[in-house]
């Protein structure tokens, strides 16, 4: 497998991919076949409007199939460890400046859903966080200026 192809993901984030597809594939196909018959039965498909919006609908859910059977098929499953290093798959508490304390999951938008807000190691925060450890302030790089980062802690997602 290509290094530049892989999907950095918890088995968890892997579990809902795998969810998401099943339904899509599954009970969103015959959701979407059904609507196009019941609109296609209604006359003249050049100026149905409920047609061209479900088959709109049709290929916007043919291209998230294409795209979780991509994440999945090149999946790398992350087991975060309590190694206190901040990375991928970790739960990482984090203070701006004279803000509240917040705690983020550090990895893909595709890991959103379980229960905390995601942090992607792509983002300007999250690169500049990777390799540090709980107790040490972090100057990140923003588009609207540098920030300086406490972490607060680290541990295992």
């Amino acid at each position: 497998m290509d290094d530049a192809k892989k999907v950095p993901l918890t088995g968890a984030a892997y579990d809902r991919l795998k969810d998401e597809l099943a339904h899509l594939e599954g009970e969103g196909r015959t959701n979407i076949s059904h609507a196009i018959g019941v609109a296609r039965s209604h006359g003249d498909l050049s100026e149905n409007a409920e047609y061209h919006a479900a088959r709109e609908q049709q290929g916007l859910q043919e291209a998230r199939i294409r795209q979780l059977r991509q994440m999945i098929e090149n999946a790398e499953l992350i087991v975060a460890t309590d190694d206190g290093v901040i990375g991928p798959g970790k739960l990482v508490t984090i203070s701006y400046e004279g803000e509240e304390p917040e705690t983020y999951l550090l990895g893909l938008r595709e890991e959103r859903g379980g229960g905390h807000d995601v942090l992607t190691p792509e983002s300007p925060v999250g690169r500049s966080l990777i390799g540090h450890r709980t107790g040490e302030t972090v100057m990140a790089e923003t588009p609207g200026g540098v920030l300086q980062v406490e972490v607060l802690e680290v541990r295992a997602s």
